[in-house]
């Protein structure tokens, strides 16, 4: 990615958080300061949207994967059979990852998970703080009511931070396009006001899981002159934007601040499948793995997290086969291994001993290993613990 681009993203990331801290009544911190004290067990979950295990665990698909392979493997716990036995759909996906629970709901996330989630076991079983649990999704419909619903339907004290971070510039992009320009065209210097315009404006982020307000929410003046210029290089450039950079730039932010015990985390590159672009797909599959690469390094600097964090990496669901009615990669909804038959990878602090755990696991049982591993126990869920890693 150009430098340029990825300096807005970092900046803009830095806002979004700093706002939500000022929103909460919450000082700055940096990663040396309050987050560097909560020495806690930590455990990240990144979920990948749709990938065949073709593009990736296979003699023609660790192209695509050079990082997972050759640096995370060998010091990882591996699940190469891994089921999704439920609606390979995202938020039914995720709804059943977090919940411990096969969820049959609306596919769009217009109504909650049936069950409670990881995120209100953990906080009620161990008192946490909300900023101790956060949702991050380069996908919309997942953020809509996963780690809010706990807010509304299971009790008001329990719920998580939930953020989409794309929703700041795809509100930007479409509101400059739509200023008296054609279908499909913007003009730059509206996107620059425009831009400028979201990122000042305290009232406007209820795209973004949360909404701020009063003098104490204004872009403090430190960070102007930083997204001023990141603005400027915006508009001097034509590179491509990632939403799975922005996202991950935004969780590593959320890392450094406020150190959370649990997060999960979706990128969703890989989802233009669905438009038929193979060769965007396949770019997908390389960000995702540059990301959780970048991502386990991050891991490994901060000393909040460094030695005491488990990360897990996996799959939603694969695609359909080639071949299929359903136009093969296009799609992830027919009954077949291809689809439903994925892996996971674990690192870290509970992964302490390498292996290759062939045993296959569900989908479901990443909740309550979660759970145990925070020392949260006897929860009724179906899903077992999953063997191989160290409590």
């Amino acid at each position: 990615m150009d430098a340029s681009r990825r300096n807005l993203l970092k900046a803009t990331a830095i806002l979004l958080v700093d706002q939500w801290a000022l929103s909460h009544g919450q000082a700055f911190a940096t990663e040396s300061s309050s987050a560097a004290g909560k020495d806690e067990r930590k455990v990240i979950v990144v979920a990948c949207g749709g990938i065949r295990r073709a593009e990736t665990f296979s003699d023609s698909g660790l192209g695509n994967i050079p990082h997972l392979y050759r640096e995370l493997l060998p010091q990882s716990v591996f699940y190469p059979f891994i089921r999704n036995a439920g609606a390979t759909s995202h938020y039914n996906t995720i709804s059943s990852i977090l919940t411990g629970n096969w969820q049959r709901l609306d596919d769009w996330g217009m109504t909650a998970p049936a069950s409670p989630t990881l995120f209100e076991y953990l906080r009620k079983r161990m008192d946490l703080p909300q900023d101790s649990v956060w949702f991050i999704s380069s996908n919309k419909a997942l953020t809509s009511r996963i780690g809010a619903s706990s807010i509304r339907d299971f009790g008001p004290r329990f719920g998580a931070n939930v953020v989409f971070p794309k929703q700041l510039l795809i509100n930007a992009v479409i509101r400059a396009a739509s200023q008296g320009h054609p279908e499909h065209s913007a003009d730059r210097a509206a996107m620059q006001l425009e831009l400028q315009a979201m990122l000042q404006n305290a009232d406007n982020y209820e795209g973004l899981g949360w909404s701020v307000s009063g003098e104490e929410s204004i872009l403090d003046l430190r960070m102007q002159s930083s997204m001023q210029q990141a603005i400027e290089d915006l508009v001097r450039t034509n590179a491509p934007v990632t939403g799975d950079e922005f996202t991950f730039l935004v969780s590593a932010e959320v890392m450094r601040r406020f150190a959370p015990s649990l997060l999960a985390i979706t990128f969703s590159d890989v989802e233009v499948a669905h438009f038929g672009s193979y060769s965007m797909h396949l770019a997908g599959i390389r960000t995702m793995d540059r990301l959780v690469y970048e991502l386990w390094n991050l891991v490994q600097a901060l000393p909040s997290y460094s030695g005491k964090t488990t990360l897990f990496v996996l799959p939603e669901f694969g695609r359909d086969f080639d071949g299929s009615s359903t136009n093969g990669f296009f799609n992830h909804r027919a009954i077949d291994d291809s689809t439903s038959l994925t892996w996971m990878m674990c690192l870290g602090e509970a992964a302490r001993s390498a292996n290759v755990v062939e045993r296959p696991v569900q989908h479901i049982d990443l909740c309550p290993t979660i759970a145990g591993l925070f020392g949260v126990k006897d929860l009724e869920l179906p899903g077992k613990t999953l063997p191989g890693l160290s409590t």
